[in-house]
């Protein structure tokens, strides 16, 4: 055994105080926590230029870490972009290229393709398993909706702790595991940051992983009346809808993140902690099926008014969740690494949910599988704010109606590419002349439509995308209806809450 002078003894133990707590979180291993809101917009946030709603929280995280401005989920809805998360993997080639189960038009011109499984393939090796192989301990808290049998589940899948929002609102929401709630009253917000918070607590001596899955600001709408009182009384911004009980919601969520923050930094976690705020894909402008989206207990404040009607914008983007236009899937993403990144960036990388899972194996010291395919990148070099690929490719295949029909797209430095797959048609802009995609510049570029349009085809005969056929009922009077889906059938465990309520958090 080495023996030390007496001073050099004293030497350690002070060293000891001062860095203990990011020694014992796994030396050079940084905590990770990823935190998700659901359907929040690239333009909701006043990091982004909101002037309406409040997340003051995120706006200094923005200021202590790095803002990027060209962020995308993997698909304009929410379980295709989970599973990219999960798997590392674009949404065509998990399988899961709509929510759980989907959408279903009987009667349109063409018959879309649906998840090759209902659930998150069980053949894949998620992130949180292989963050669980690198010797973290992993956490997930809220909406999943990657599969709803008990083997679906996080625990199942790689989370030593999870808890999974199964509806109901909220308030009063429903886990699975069952998780006893002491308030009622008590939004799920601030329910998915108790669960997160005791997670941190509870492993702050080792490095550990956690989810924390919003469903906020999904709909239906609702949120504490007084929040929503305060931004009654507050003026409205102008081109934008100002929905108090949304921006009650992104309030939530702010408050949330503050939370988080707040006790990494009371257990001096914060240095050597990575935090990551994204979103699942664009905000909703209105539901699809054209009913009130604000939940029934504050519905009658805003009865025959818009805001019954409209949830957000997400102007100067085109379009919403549910389309490949800009407003469906370009999303706010910010990032804090003391240890790590300068204070104040402002990134233009092309970033893409598929690019999460291996850049945190890679910063957590994690072998990626030897049979995974992975689409994503590690973007360890961009939360840097080094200088990013101007040429990278990004893509996206939503063959399904929703706000939209079915397209493809592929996105290569400045270009976007939009094809329609139901009548062929091809759109072309130039994202950095204008971010609107007003302007359709296919007629005059036809060199670059045709290169763009060899790539987009030869990646979804890589991934395995399927494409729309011909639909020998379609009835042009009933289009437009909306039916059930075939994949429905089986979805549910028979004593499921979620089925015997209908409360399928899409």
């Amino acid at each position: 055994m080495k023996h030390y002078p007496f001073k050099h003894l004293l030497l350690i133990a002070a060293l000891g105080l001062c860095f203990g707590p990011i020694l014992s979180a796994g030396n050079d291993k940084p905590n990770i926590v990823f935190i998700m809101a659901d359907d929040m917009g690239w333009a909701d946030l006043p990091a982004y230029g909101n002037q309406y709603n409040e997340a003051p929280r995120l706006s200094t995280m923005a200021e202590e870490g790095i803002k990027f401005t060209n962020a995308y989920a993997a698909c304009p809805v929410c379980s295709p972009t989970r599973a990219s998360i999960q798997s590392g993997q674009y949404p065509t080639r998990v399988g899961v290229i709509d929510f759980i189960p989907g959408h279903w038009r009987p009667y349109e011109s063409v018959i879309v393709p649906q998840n090759r499984t209902q659930h998150l393939p069980l053949d894949i090796k998620t992130m949180g398993e292989v963050m669980q192989s690198a010797g973290y301990k992993t956490g997930y808290f809220g909406k999943w909706h990657l599969g709803f049998w008990d083997e679906h589940h996080p625990l199942k899948r790689g989370y030593d702790v999870a808890y999974e929002y199964k509806g109901g609102g909220f308030f009063d929401p429903k886990f699975k595991p069952d998780y006893k709630v002491e308030d009622p009253e008590q939004p799920l917000a601030d329910i998915l940051t108790d669960m997160s918070v005791d997670f941190i607590k509870d492993h702050k001596s080792e490095p550990f992983f956690l989810f924390l899955s919003h469903y906020d600001v999904h709909v239906q709408l609702d949120g504490e009346q007084s929040v929503i009182d305060k931004y009654k009384r507050k003026p409205k911004m102008a081109g934008y809808p100002s929905n108090p009980v949304y921006a009650a919601m992104v309030e939530a969520i702010d408050d949330s993140v503050g939370r988080v923050l707040d006790t990494l930094e009371e257990l001096g976690l914060e240095e050597n902690t990575l935090v990551i705020f994204f979103s699942d894909n664009g905000g909703l402008v209105s539901r699809f099926d054209e009913i009130p989206l604000i939940d029934r207990s504050k519905l009658d404040q805003f009865k025959n008014t818009p805001l019954a009607y409209v949830a957000s914008s997400n102007f100067p983007l085109r379009a919403e969740k549910g389309t490949v236009y800009e407003g469906g899937i370009r999303e706010p993403l910010i990032v804090k690494w003391p240890a790590k990144i300068k204070a104040g960036q402002v990134s233009d990388a092309l970033i893409t949910s598929v690019d999460f899972y291996p850049t945190f194996v890679a910063l957590g010291g994690g072998e990626l599988p030897d049979d995974h395919v992975l689409d994503g990148k590690n973007i360890k070099a961009e939360l840097l704010g080094k200088t990013p690929d101007p040429d990278r490719a990004l893509f996206w295949h939503y063959p399904v109606y929703h706000h939209d029909v079915p397209k493809s797209v592929i996105r290569k430095g400045k270009w976007k590419l939009v094809e329609n797959l139901v009548d062929g048609s091809v759109e072309l802009f130039d994202l950095e002349i204008s971010i609107t995609e007003t302007e359709n510049l296919a007629k005059s570029h036809p060199k670059v439509v045709k290169k763009l349009m060899a790539e987009l085809d030869a990646w979804r005969k890589d991934s395995g995308a399927e494409l729309p056929t011909q639909n020998p009922n379609f009835d042009p009077a009933r289009r437009f209806e909306w039916g059930k889906h075939p994949g429905r059938d089986g979805l549910f465990p028979d004593n499921d809450p979620v089925r015997s309520k209908n409360l399928v958090p899409k």
